[in-house]
């Protein structure tokens, strides 16, 4: 493993990170090249072309393994990057078993795009890990799970569910990316492969667009680095830049993120206007106590339903100050977003309804600021 410390708040600042040997730049070099000048032909001093690799890329890479305590970390242009390329490890006729409250994008990459070459995909409740062996095949290779789940924050037994899929002789992939490294580490459970679209709370300011996955595993690894190289959905030198620069602060946005969506939510179970507060950290989380298990803090993500029809959350939405509707989370800011017809409006219509994606839902990504004007604000537009 890479960590060099056992404590988050060092690792966020160090790993991955030295002086510049040439100028003693404090912070890596953004190198935007996209070429290297080779000693001869066939012989490059260490990189040849960027998309194959980049200094700044490296870096990054070798900072995001240590944040997740791995030995390889692959980064990509995008979480759905990083999703892609997992599934290009796939054959048809793979079978793949997905839970069943996934990202709206990775359903949708799975059903519309994958699924054309022979490839299959079903999509199950995966909230109790006995209930998943059944629908194992021989050809099951992949059990894909996020925990929490998007958006109705369901919690997944890692170390059962990677234990029955090693069983079954598939591997285990966890979409960490609500929780990001500090708040849990599903290796440690078992996973084969953690993904995180960096974008979100790694990247935290809203300003870049990015995906990694981090794994032990060194043929897996190669594998996984060949289909970066190849296919070329890698970060730009100045994303990996951006990205390096926000690690040094993830364990402290996330300490705060965790500290004022617990204050939050804790409030919102007071407020008639809500008819259901979803969030981990809550008692009343019919899965409080594995998120206690598996999880060292609660993150940011609240998702709740508000009492009244569509209109009634529209007006709700309007009337919010601080929380701004848009997708994504994960940010120093604080948003607001309505999956039915935003992040999840790919997934079928069936799909969504069984789930409970219907329009009272909300999801509230908690941001830094003072919790008390947070929750004014959830007040203040609860006053319609």
């Amino acid at each position: 493993m890479n960590r060099h410390s056992k404590h988050f708040d060092t690792i966020c600042v160090h790993a991955g990170v030295e002086p510049d040997k040439v100028t003693g730049a404090i912070m890596t070099p953004i190198y935007q090249t996209s070429t290297y000048v080779q000693e001869s032909p066939g012989h490059p001093k260490i990189y040849d072309y960027s998309r194959a690799g980049n200094p700044t890329r490296t870096a990054l890479e070798v900072s995001l393994a240590a944040l997740e305590g791995t030995k390889h970390a692959i980064s990509f242009a995008s979480g759905l990057a990083a999703v892609g390329a997992v599934a290009q490890l796939l054959n048809p006729g793979d079978h793949v078993l997905v839970c069943d409250d996934v990202y709206g994008g990775t359903g949708r990459l799975f059903r519309k795009i994958f699924s054309k070459y022979n490839i299959h995909f079903d999509f199950i409740d995966m909230t109790h890990a006995k209930n998943i062996e059944p629908h194992f095949t021989k050809n099951t290779k992949l059990v894909w799970i996020e925990t929490p789940t998007n958006p109705l924050l369901k919690l997944i037994d890692i170390e059962s569910v990677a234990k029955i899929a090693k069983k079954q002789g598939a591997l285990t992939v966890v979409d960490n990316t609500f929780c990001s490294p500090i708040f849990q580490n599903p290796t440690d459970f078992g996973a084969d492969i953690v993904l995180h679209s960096t974008t979100k709370y790694i990247g935290g300011h809203s300003d870049m667009v990015g995906g990694c996955l981090m794994l032990n595993n060194d043929d897996l690894a190669e594998q996984l680095k060949f289909l970066q190289f190849a296919a070329g959905s890698v970060n730009a030198p100045f994303e990996a830049f951006l990205l390096l620069r926000s690690i040094k602060t993830l364990s402290l946005r996330m300490k705060k993120h965790h500290e004022n969506a617990l204050l939050v939510a804790k409030e919102m179970q007071n407020m008639n206007i809500f008819s259901e507060v979803i969030f981990p950290g809550l008692e009343s989380h019919p899965q409080h106590a594995l998120a206690k298990k598996q999880m060292r803090g609660f993150s940011g993500m609240i998702s709740a339903r508000i009492h009244g029809d569509f209109d009634t959350v529209k007006k709700y939405l309007s009337r919010l100050k601080y929380f701004s509707l848009a997708e994504s989370l994960g940010g120093v800011e604080s948003l607001v977003n309505h999956p039915e017809t935003m992040t999840h409006a790919s997934v079928p219509a069936e799909h969504r309804k069984k789930l409970g994606i219907s329009s009272d839902l909300l999801r509230f990504s908690v941001g830094i600021e003072n919790p008390d004007d947070l929750i004014e604000d959830i007040k203040n537009a609860a006053k319609l």
